[in-house]
């Protein structure tokens, strides 16, 4: 009879485990990815990304059937991972001029794209609005350009326009839109009724991020139907209704005591508080005789996240000054910048060389912040063993960064095991294409290489 093994408590109270391992992603090992690739690397797997978007997209459609999902480009902009997205039939939510015109280059249609943001200038609005984008309104600024596009265009402009206000489940997001209880609100919605070259299109709003209490969209829809039964009590008629984003995955925030699988509610019952609230809010319609409204969500995290992985190897250890051990990685904020503020699990590539302990994990930057983990448990590493990071699929390549380190490439994985470059690893020349060298400072670097005398090192 084998022995029994007593695991022992950590610091709040929980059984420490062995470390886990995964050896593969979708049947490709992790040390050919590197081998072929380098490290660190970014793997994205499209099996899981189909499925999650289908999950997604059935939990709503099962409960209302008008329901459009816009992909958050800002989440995760990779040309792939979109266009696998806009397969699956999801349109573009895009926040500038960048996304707006990566959306088009990618096929999209002006009509499929969901433009908001509170830097929409002249040029790019002039643009979406001809090409028919539903253009969602931060501010009364932007609202007063649209308004003076549409009489240079002698025709009225549809608009949406973004709401912020308290749902009594989540922080309030005041900064972006105009604010209900103020005022703000009424009054956009009033100048537009009131002009003769903009039109009301919808409403919107956008509560915050990683929202763990499905009740706050529950409040934020029955806001909006109550205030979408107002705007059309005089025969004005909103074509849809957006809730936003902001739906979590699962994992780890920090701060949050219980393990993801616990802490994160499933997308059912977001669905479920959503279209039962949006049902409840709209049936004045059907008293009416007229068609509901179409419902827009606008879902980033909760679709890519569990779908990319980091995989990053070790390049160095040593002990911390209270004694723990430390690993220092290839990989640290710049390609996981999310590390900030979530524990992201970590597992090894290979079997667990001996006992778990406390573990500090560094990036390879110069910055007393670049900590991936400030506490993990992990058994001994050693220089050249490779760890897969995961979840890290949202905001992580968008805000991965050219700081010290070059930005490393992205792969994904379909099909039966066939794996594609979708990002190229960064190299000098694609860091230093966009810069120029004014004439002076080239001749004088080239003369200063030619004066340049070897250093020799001399016995003695």
């Amino acid at each position: 009879m084998a022995p029994v093994e007593l695991q022992s408590l950590n610091s709040f109270g929980r059984r420490r485990s062995r470390a886990d391992s995964q050896s593969e992603i979708d049947g490709v090992p992790l040390a050919t990815l590197v081998e072929r690739y380098g490290s660190p690397l970014y793997v994205t797997s499209e099996q899981r990304l189909r499925a999650n978007i289908r999950r997604i997209r059935q939990a709503f459609t099962a409960r209302y059937a008008k329901v459009i999902h816009g992909w958050s480009y800002k989440t995760n902009y990779n040309g792939a991972v979109c266009s696998i997205l806009h397969q699956e039939g999801s349109w573009a939510e895009v926040v500038s001029r960048f996304e707006y015109e990566k959306a088009r280059a990618l096929g999209v249609p002006g009509e499929h794209i969901i433009f908001n943001g509170p830097n929409k200038q002249r040029p790019i609005l002039e643009r979406a609005t001809a090409e028919g984008a539903l253009i969602h309104v931060d501010h009364a600024d932007e609202l007063a350009l649209i308004e003076s596009i549409g009489e240079e265009r002698r025709k009225r402009v549809p608009v949406t326009l973004r709401l912020n206000f308290e749902t009594g489940y989540s922080e309030s997001w005041s900064r972006f839109g105009f604010n209900l209880e103020s005022g703000a609100a009424r009054a956009a919605i009033n100048q537009v009724k009131t002009s003769a070259h903009l039109r009301m299109n919808g409403l919107h709003c956008h509560i915050g991020t990683f929202i763990l209490d499905p009740r706050a969209y529950a409040a934020a829809v029955t806001t909006l139907c109550t205030l979408a039964e107002e705007i059309e009590a005089d025969g004005t008629r909103l074509s849809y209704l957006d809730i936003g984003g902001g739906l979590p995955s699962g994992n780890a925030l920090q701060g949050i005591y219980l393990p993801p699988e616990q802490a994160t509610p499933a997308i059912e019952e977001y669905a479920e508080a959503i279209c039962s609230a949006f049902l409840a809010g709209t049936s004045y319609r059907l008293e009416r005789g007229e068609q509901r409204p179409t419902l827009i969500f606008e879902s980033g995290r909760a679709v890519i996240d569990d779908a990319q992985s980091l995989i990053t190897s070790v390049v160095g250890r040593k002990e911390t000054a209270d004694g723990r051990p430390a690993a220092i990685l290839d990989a640290g904020l710049n390609a996981l910048f999310t590390a900030l503020w979530y524990d992201h699990p970590v597992k090894l590539a290979s079997p667990a060389r001996g006992q778990p302990r406390d573990t500090v994990l560094y990036g390879p930057l110069c910055m007393n912040i670049d900590v991936l983990r400030h506490s993990v448990q992990l058994p001994p590493l050693a220089v050249g063993d490779l760890l897969l990071i995961a979840p890290v699929g949202a905001y992580n390549t968008t805000q991965s960064m050219q700081f010290i380190e070059y930005r490393p490439a992205v792969v994904l994985i379909h099909g039966d095991r066939e794996v594609s470059l979708i990002r190229a690893a960064e190299d000098l020349e694609i860091v230093c294409a966009p810069e120029r060298l004014p004439a002076h400072l080239a001749q004088t670097a080239a003369a200063s290489v030619a004066r340049v005398v070897p250093l020799r090192m001399t016995g003695g």
